[in-house]
Parts: C-alpha cells; sequence; structure tokens
C-alpha cells in the first residue's frame, strides 16, 4: 500500500502537506504547478539508512531523478551525497553545495574529453567501458582514483526501459569481460577504489541485489586497493494501491549480512554505497492541474487538464500509473474519467479512473511525481514549464518560477529574413 504522503484533515476535507493545503498552494501560485514535501523525503531516506545496520553505509542521491537545487540542497542538508550522470549535474550538485569527493559521475556514452572534465572537478569517476578505462588509464595511471561499473547480465526493472543489466544494455563492462578488464588495470596500474553495478528500477526481491553481489565480490576479491562497494539501487516505489512496497528492512538486513561477510574475507571494513532517486522523491510530489473541459463522447467521459506528457511523460513513455484525485471535491459522487492533457497527440494521463465528480475549474492532484517528472519535462508544442514549490517547516516556498514567453525564446537567433 503506498504511503500517502497527501494527507486529508477530516475536519474540513481538504488535502494537505505538513498541514499546508494544496488547494492554497494552488491558488497562491497557480497550475499546473508541482509540489513537493521535504518531510517526506527525509522519511524515505531516514528508513533506507537504517535498514542496514552495522554497514558503513553512502547515499549518493541519483540526481536524474529531480535536479531542482533547491531539493538538491536539502538532501545535502540530510546527509546525502551525490550521483550525477552528466557533467551538467556535477555541475548543479556542486551549485547545490556538494563538495567535489560526495559526488560520483557515472557517465555513459560520453566523450573522453568529459571524463577529463569530471577528474579536473575531483569527483569519483565510474567507468562503463574497458575503451574508456584504457584511455583513462593512458593518461593517469594510478594518480587518479576511479570506480568500475560492472553489468552482471541480470534482468531487473518494472519496465524495459529502465532495465540497465541484462545482456543486451548498453550500460556497463560485461561480467564475461572481468578476464579482460583485469589485464587492463594491471597494464595500466590504475587505481580502482569501487566496484558498481546498477540493474534497474522498481525492484522488490533482495535476491536481485544479492545474486549482483555476489558478482561484484568475486570482481572486488581480485583487486587490492578497494574501498567501496555501489550496488546502485531501484528500489520498488508502490504507484498503485495494489502494488507490493519493497520490505527495506528485510533487504537491507540480507545485505549487511552478505556484504560484512565479505568485508570479514577481503580483510577490511568497506563502505556500502547506494543510489536511491526515485525512491527518495517519488513520493513526495504532486503535479496540481486545473481542470479545463469535461467532454462526454459516446464512449468516454473526459478530463481535459492545463498540462500535458509535456510536464509528466511517464504515462505515455512507460505506461506508468500515477493516481489522480480530485482535490477540489472530495465527498461527491464517483464517476470514471479518461484525465488527458493540452498536447496536439494522445496525452492521456490515466484511463477509466474513479474519482469524485469533476467540474470545470477542479484541481486534481497527480500522485508519486516527485520523481522523473520535472526532469523529463519539455517545451513540446511551444508550452511553458511548470513552477516548483517545495513544502518545509509547514511552509510553501517557491523554488522555481513558471516559464515566460522570453525563456522560450531565449537562445532562438532571429533572421533578417
Amino acid at each position: 500500500m503506498p504511503i500517502n504522503f497527501i494527507s486529508m484533515e477530516l475536519k474540513n476535507k481538504r488535502f494537505s502537506m505538513q498541514g499546508v493545503d494544496l488547494l492554497t498552494v494552488a491558488k497562491e501560485f497557480g497550475t499546473p504547478l508541482y509540489v513537493y514535501d521535504a518531510e517526506s523525503i527525509k522519511l524515505q531516506f531516514d528508513k533506507l539508512i537504517n535498514a542496514f545496520p552495522k554497514t558503513k553505509i553512502k547515499l549518493k542521491y541519483a540526481a536524474k531523478a529531480l535536479t531542482n537545487i533547491s531539493i538538491l540542497k536539502y538532501l545535502r542538508s540530510i546527509g546525502a551525497g551525490l550521483d550525477a550522470v552528466s557533467i551538467q549535474e556535477v555541475e548543479l550538485g556542486m551549485m547545490a553545495g556538494f563538495k567535489a569527493e560526495e559526488i560520483m559521475y557515472t557517465p555513459n556514452g560520453v566523450s573522453f574529453e568529459e571524463i577529463v572534465e569530471g577528474v579536473d572537478k575531483g569527483v569519483m569517476l565510474n567507468i562503463d567501458n574497458i575503451s574508456i578505462l584504457e584511455q583513462f588509464g593512458n593518461k593517469y595511471q594510478d594518480s587518479v582514483p576511479v570506480c568500475i561499473r560492472i553489468n552482471p547480465h541480470l534482468m531487473a526493472g518494472g519496465n524495459h526501459k529502465i532495465s540497465t543489466g541484462h545482456i543486451d544494455s548498453k550500460f556497463g563492462i560485461s561480467i564475461l569481460q572481468t578476464r579482460h578488464l583485469l589485464r587492463v588495470i594491471k597494464t595500466y596500474n590504475i587505481n580502482v577504489v569501487g566496484v558498481h553495478m546498477h540493474t534497474g528500477s522498481d525492484i522488490l526481491d533482495a535476491a536481485v541485489f544479492l545474486n549482483g553481489a555476489d558478482l561484484l565480490f568475486d570482481v572486488a576479491k581480485q583487486l587490492k586497493t578497494i574501498e567501496f562497494i555501489d550496488f546502485g539501487s531501484g528500489f520498488k516505489v508502490p504507484y498503485h494501491e495494489s502494488d507490493v512496497e519493497v520490505d527495506v528492512a528485510d533487504l537491507g538486513g540480507k545485505i549487511s549480512k552478505a556484504f560484512n561477510d565479505f568485508c570479514k574475507e577481503y580483510g577490511r571494513e568497506l563502505q556500502l554505497w547506494f543510489e536511491p532517486g526515485k525512491y527518495l522523491v517519488s513520493e513526495s510530489g504532486v503535479l496540481l492541474a486545473k481542470t479545463n473541459v469535461v467532454k462526454t463522447t459516446p464512449a468516454t467521459v473526459f478530463a481535459g487538464v492545463d498540462s500535458g506528457l509535456n510536464h509528466l511523460i511517464r504515462p505515455m513513455m512507460y505506461d506508468a500509473y500515477h493516481d489522480i484525485i480530485n482535490i477540489s471535491n472530495t465527498e461527491g459522487t464517483e464517476r470514471v474519467y479518461t484525465i488527458v492533457g493540452y498536447i496536439c497527440e494522445t496525452d492521456t494521463f490515466g484511463w477509466d479512473r474513479k474519482l469524485n465528480e469533476i467540474s470545470e475549474g477542479d484541481i486534481l492532484a497527480i500522485k508519486n511525481a516527485g520523481a522523473y517528472g520535472y526532469s523529463m519535462s519539455s517545451n513540446y508544442n511551444s508550452r511553458f514549464r511548470p513552477a516548483e514549490v517545495l513544502i518545509i517547516n509547514g511552509e510553501a516556498k517557491l523554488i522555481r518560477k513558471r516559464e515566460t514567453m522570453e525563456d522560450l525564446t531565449r537562445n532562438q537567433v532571429v533572421l533578417d529574413i
């Protein structure tokens, strides 16, 4: 059952975060609007930390899930490090106050020049192909510590587009190339201090991590300079009421035991790293949208809102389910609606949903929108991207202004034609 970070105050039947009424927030800042709850982020962070007892655990927040600088600053304030997948995410992290040594940089398919830029910034590089590793070794030998990303050939993830550890994935150095990998490391005297894997998202079963752990341990034991082992992330986040939520306490206990047993075999205590993104921020966020039109056709009743796949692409990209509630009408008769956006193509947030009766002007809240919502948004149809608000210490704070026509045209060069 999903944790409901949107609470309903029974006294007046209003939906709120930290006691802050969401209808009031929508009225103050306008719609469409992303709203995030800082308390839920900390709750998820603490839950994950506490799930791995008696280990030197470090959580590196996967910035790609939500890159707003204020969110990054908040995560750093509660003890997170940062996992970046582009040099721009590295720079955003530094703008948010992360020190270089707190950032893991895991690029994929980038030029060697971007690798050098990461080294120059002082972050921990995580290299995922042998060609780049050879160039790295030729330039730096043992002068720069590095992490190696292994592809364990494990299929995991709720959608094939987010499964990253199988044999056909572009990510990581194949576990079948271990002999070649070790020869390259030895030839160039590369200072490998970490081994890493990431198999995908929406993982429930500890066995996925444990199977991958055995493979990482086999690689690590052949290297004498290891300081940490990084299991990536992919912890299941419940989107539907019927979804099973990952038991992080059970998962953490099993992984901690396997990890601590390996440390004893290895001969010293290592650090255990994870890179949660969606797990930390998904349930914290809602997308508030105003109902523009209720349209009845012979087959369907549509509720058309002032948002679309340009703001939240997950339902159309991954067939992802996001719960939707009518926060303007909490007690009306339930009716069946298909919730659609204002983009000029099929643009659906939810098909055949039972919601309290919707009227034009009602505010709908699309839940679990904290991860890969704004960060995957676009200006498709030349629409503006929405504002963002963080509820922190019981107050609603604007953390990104709504875009304007000036933002849309800023970088265009208009020819005199």
